[in-house]
């Protein structure tokens, strides 16, 4: 908890400072009421006592009240300030920390717990700071003074006192110790709920198309009885408190009266009304000890989540980041190229190797194919450019540098990607194909034109509601998978890069669409280089150079005819596809 508080800034920092010395003043003034309170008693029972003397009393009183109304009423809008701007300030670091994971940081962490940590966690946090403010600061001021000003009036009223105060105490640290090691379980259950709720509703066609809305119902409802059955036994754990403070309260109040007839019944005449008005002192500071520890006792029942919820923030901005951006600023003399040297990959704490000893480069304007059987590393391998993981062994290098000293900007800019799974964001089409910095400054409405052409979205696109401005839902749900993909083409087309990369970007094409597109995609980009996972042949047969991959190892490299030669595996996935006649035609 600690260590996410030193994110505060010099102006926070001087915000807590005037929160520290208005709560003082505010404890300072109310607990000069009970004073002037006893001066009025005594006033009253004295005879030849003036009413002016005692409505100035009253009057100190006033100005004693009003003045800590207005402490109060400063310190809480300055807690809430600085609550919302300090969860501001934390939410866009832990946004921006997460923006920097790379693949493997986001599988630790798992997407619907950094929802959690990004939404529910710091709003406990704000939370905290909110009314901790307010609490932390008051509490042991308050507890301190009004012990100071008792502690010398009676040692009976003391000892009940401090009896009420270790059996609230002593309450607290039982419930803290019972409901403590729960808030933990609380916040991952949540994690749960959110990513039961987030499968749900992305998988929302498969689980209507299978009858499964009881199969799900069930997993949720599981889920959220285990959340409700926890929250349920803290809350009923901490509704023994209330009970518990309503009697340390009451009798507390109860005993001091009954200590004071008994005191009272046995004093001189002369001494019974300077007790009377210590009884009436005593019983209001007696409550702000007890009402100070009663706040103390909130704070260590709100303090535990809120820390495990600091922790778990914490664990996402001090990840270590595996993927780090270099210092080179992209400018080389090669144009185009893309070199793979004895490159092998592992996934993190796995054992076998995915990819194994492959090298190859791509000069300039080549088209590069890889195919190979369901599992053979083609995506693998070609997301080692982009730097989604980093090779294992061996280098990657693009324009003769290598992935790993480049700016990771620069190296985007220099590539247009396109994904296995096509993914469109809420806006409109031209947004999506604008998407993004390119380096090379804003991407023109004619520009999204030409690469939608390419792309052969234009059919479509046109014939949609308001054509480039139509409105795309988030994940293209009101498109069909073939108009993502092909808008998620004529996104990278948009961007003019250097390296296309096509990771299976065809599969979703029809046959006809996809040949189209492959003609006006090689004559509009080729001066680039491009690099193509396929599982058709027809889709790669013409490329420049195919390599050919069985579990992760290159088992082939040439051309379409070379390898019908001299790839038995390259000729077999051949052969199921096309018919031999087909193959001696191509």
């Amino acid at each position: 908890m600690f260590k996410l508080f030193k994110n505060f800034t010099l102006k926070e920092k001087l915000v807590i400072l005037a929160c520290l010395i208005l709560v003082g003043a505010n404890v300072g003034l109310e607990l000069r009421i009970p004073d002037y309170m006893s001066k009025i008693t005594q006033l009253v029972q004295t005879d030849g006592s003036k009413m002016s003397e005692i409505l100035t009393q009253g009057a100190y009183m006033v100005i004693c009240a009003f003045g800590s109304l207005v402490a109060s009423i400063i310190v809480g809008y300055l807690a809430a300030r600085l609550s919302s701007s300090f969860s501001l300030s934390i939410r866009e670091k832990v946004f921006n920390k997460v923006q920097s994971f790379g693949t493997e940081e986001i599988k630790k962490f798992s997407t619907s717990s950094l929802i959690t940590r990004t939404t529910n966690d710091i709003t406990q946090i704000e939370m905290f700071i909110a009314m901790g403010l307010q609490m932390t600061f008051r509490a042991p001021i308050m507890a301190i003074w009004a012990i100071s000003k008792i502690i010398n009036r009676s040692l009976q009223w003391s000892m009940l006192t401090a009896g009420c105060v270790v059996l609230l105490l002593a309450t607290v640290i039982s419930l803290m110790i019972i409901v403590v090691p729960k808030f933990k379980v609380v916040q991952k259950l949540i994690d749960k709920i959110n990513g039961l709720t987030r499968e749900n509703l992305t998988g929302i066609r498969v689980i209507r198309a299978f009858n499964a809305e009881k199969f799900q119902g069930k997993r949720f409802e599981k889920a959220n009885k285990e959340l409700t059955d926890t929250q349920l036994f803290i809350q009923r754990r901490l509704a023994i408190l209330s009970p518990v403070m309503n009697l340390v309260m009451h009798g507390l109040t109860f005993g001091i009266y009954i200590i004071g007839a008994y005191l009272i019944s046995n004093s001189l005449i002369s001494e019974k009304i300077t007790v009377f008005s210590n009884m009436v002192v005593f019983s209001s500071y007696g409550m702000q000890v007890i009402m100070s520890f009663l706040m103390l006792a909130f704070i260590f029942m709100i303090w535990p989540r809120a820390s495990i919820s600091a922790n778990r923030i914490n664990e996402v901005l001090d990840e270590e980041v595996t993927i780090k951006s270099g210092e080179f600023d992209g400018t080389t003399s090669e144009v185009g190229t893309v070199e793979f040297k004895n490159v092998s990959f592992k996934y993190p704490d796995a054992d076998e190797y995915v990819i194994k000893d492959v090298s190859f480069k791509a000069e300039r304007g080549e088209t590069v194919a890889f195919i190979g059987s369901t599992g053979s590393g083609k995506s693998t391998l070609i997301n080692l450019v982009p730097r989604f993981y980093d090779a294992t062994d061996g280098e990657v290098f693009v324009d003769g540098v290598n992935v790993k000293d480049y700016k990771i900007k620069a190296l985007n800019n220099k590539l247009g990607y396109i994904s296995q799974k096509a993914f469109m964001f809420t806006g409109s089409v031209k947004e999506n194909v604008a998407y993004g910095d390119n380096g090379k400054g804003q991407i023109s409405l004619d520009k999204v034109k030409e690469a939608i052409e390419v792309a052969q979205g234009k059919d479509f696109v046109e014939k949609m509601d308001k054509t480039y401005d139509a409105h795309i839902a988030r994940g293209g749900t009101n498109v069909s998978g073939g108009q993502k993909q092909r808008l998620s083409i004529a996104r990278a087309i948009a961007r003019e890069p250097e390296i296309y990369i096509f990771d299976d970007t065809f599969s979703a094409l029809d046959y006809k669409t996809d040949l189209t597109l492959r003609k006006e995609l090689k004559k509009y980009t080729k001066d680039a280089t491009s690099l193509i996972v396929a599982q058709r042949i027809g889709t790669i047969m013409n490329a420049d150079k195919i390599i050919v991959l069985d579990n992760g190892k290159c088992v082939g490299m040439g051309t379409h005819k070379e390898l019908l030669k001299t790839c038995d595996v390259y000729k077999e996935i051949a052969l199921s596809q096309l018919s031999k006649e087909e193959l001696e035609n191509a």
